[in-house]
């Protein structure tokens, strides 16, 4: 039997369950807030593969961009304990010139909130941190596409 601590369930809206590892808890048993970066980070990075039809990486080489995080804001609203399993919903939240917001929120597999995340990745020339550039036509259409359709769905 496979031992997966991350899949893909849904593509529409984009959610990803994560079941948490004891290395990742601190000497009382809960999830380490640094780690919730890492969940988060993740879910972007299986998000665009996603978006993208391909390997993240390999696509933002093709197309020539970069998206480093410009922001990232965390909330809690409970704790996370080895072997629990949790869920974790990307969503669109708005499209600019050079950046995009996601909203990833993570729940348990019942429903209940655990965290939110909003994080911003900003569109730079692949190589050039020094500076943003617009938002690739195929990236932002991909966007809104998504956008819209999970609009549909989750109101």
């Amino acid at each position: 039997m496979l031992d997966v601590t991350e899949q893909v369930l849904e593509l529409a809206p984009f959610r990803v369950r994560r079941r948490v590892k004891w290395g990742e808890c601190d000497p009382a048993g809960v999830v380490y807030t640094a780690r919730f970066c890492e969940y988060v980070i993740s879910a972007f990075e299986l998000f665009m593969r996603h978006l993208l039809g391909s390997g993240f990486q390999g696509a933002k080489d093709e197309h020539g961009f970069g998206t480093p995080c410009k922001a990232l804001s965390l909330e809690f609203f409970a704790s996370l304990r080895p072997d629990e399993e949790f869920d974790m919903t990307v969503l669109v939240a708005e499209i600019r010139n050079r950046t995009f917001d996601l909203d990833i929120r993570g729940r348990d597999p019942h429903g209940k909130d655990l965290f939110r995340a909003r994080m911003t990745p900003i569109t730079i020339k692949r190589g050039d941190r020094s500076r943003g550039i617009e938002l690739p036509a195929m990236l932002r259409a991909r966007l809104e596409a998504y956008r819209a359709s999970t609009m549909e769905k989750t109101g």
